[in-house]
């Protein structure tokens, strides 16, 4: 299994209601460094059809992903069905990442590099 593969797995955790970032899902992934690896994959399509691509957004909680959803308001109408307050700026639209980002813990990061290496990836 490739980045690409642990990115999807990482995104599918991302709960209802709360965001990551790239950056976020780049780490969890093993990969510290490949953030715009993640945008570009989730772009392309390259982490799986049921990856929530709607939870991803840039590390000041902007949504970036317009170009990947059919409509440029997409992904603000899906994270306000779950429940995730988007506001706009002169940046564009925005979420609060202090309320609404997902936090991870030490012990999700060991779990996944415990995941990846029996899925020997």
């Amino acid at each position: 299994m490739d980045f690409y593969q642990r990115a999807g797995i990482v995104c599918r955790c991302i709960p209802r209601g709360k965001v990551a970032s790239y950056g976020q899902i780049a780490l969890l992934s093993g990969k510290p460094k490949n953030a715009r690896q993640v945008g570009y994959a989730l772009n392309r399509g390259k982490l799986g059809e049921d990856v929530p691509a709607h939870r991803v957004v840039n590390g000041r909680g902007l949504l970036s992903g317009a170009a990947a959803f059919e409509t440029f308001d997409m992904q603000k109408n899906l994270l306000e069905g779950e429940g995730v307050e988007v506001f706009g700026t002169r940046d564009g639209w925005q979420v609060d990442m202090k309320r609404f980002g997902w936090r991870h813990t030490l012990k999700d990061a060991e779990e996944f590099r415990t995941l990846f290496r029996k899925m020997g990836i």
